[in-house]
């Protein structure tokens, strides 16, 4: 059904690199908190190389963080960040990002709390009840297409950087403006806010992606 995530992930193929498919692959939890809870910028590349076997030139290894973890940056100017796992390209590329729901989540979880800063505007509820993992998926949303499409820059998502979807920040749906998410669907039974369907009907916000052919933010509804 559309919109749907796929829908939205095509756009990718309009870019440089072309046509492009995720497969999720190994994955592994790290509940000792082997570095710490206070992560320094060298700390994330530590931990995406935790994966074993989960290297090459074509992989993203994504480092999620829980509520409860610090990492340097955060919340002050990013939400999230990606580039190289090493100095060789051929080690692929890594992707974190931080659950936001009990350090900024007006920032970094925005529309779902009020924003810290600008217009205030009433919050949209969560399409999967949880305020800091549906932050998250923007997220990392927003850093996957900004991986595949510009694989080793470094590059932060502070609504700043000219990448994808990082150009659009701050858009979900038609009609969006500074403080504004856009005109977006409602689940008339909880309420949600929504614009992706996914697998088993699961309810996503995506950010907008630009498109390279009409140089605008393109919204999936």
């Amino acid at each position: 059904k559309v919109p749907s995530v796929a829908s939205w992930w095509k756009t990718t193929e309009k870019y440089k690199g072309g046509s492009s498919n995720i497969v999720v692959g190994k994955q592994i939890l790290l509940e000792n908190y082997p570095l710490g809870k206070s992560l320094k910028n060298p700390y994330l590349r530590a931990l995406s190389g935790k994966l074993n076997g989960g290297g090459g030139v074509r992989s993203i290894t994504v480092v999620l963080t829980a509520k409860d973890v610090t990492v340097e940056g955060f919340c002050m100017n990013r939400c999230g960040t990606h580039g190289a796992k090493a100095r060789s390209v051929n080690s692929g590329a890594y992707v974190w990002v931080g659950n936001s729901e009990t350090q900024c989540a007006g920032y970094c979880a925005w529309p779902f709390r009020q924003p810290m800063y600008g217009p205030q505007s009433p919050p949209l509820v969560a399409p999967n009840g949880d305020v800091g993992v549906d932050g998250m998926i923007i997220n990392l949303a927003t850093l996957l297409v900004n991986t595949v499409t510009n694989p080793f820059k470094t590059g932060y998502f502070d609504g700043g950087n000219q990448e994808a979807v990082s150009v659009c920040a701050g858009k979900f749906g038609s009609g969006a403006y500074p403080g504004y998410a856009g005109r977006v669907l409602v689940d008339r039974t909880t309420g949600a806010s929504y614009n992706a369907l996914g697998l088993a009907g699961r309810k996503y916000l995506l950010p907008a992606m630009w498109d390279p052919q009409t140089s605008k933010c393109k919204t999936l509804v």
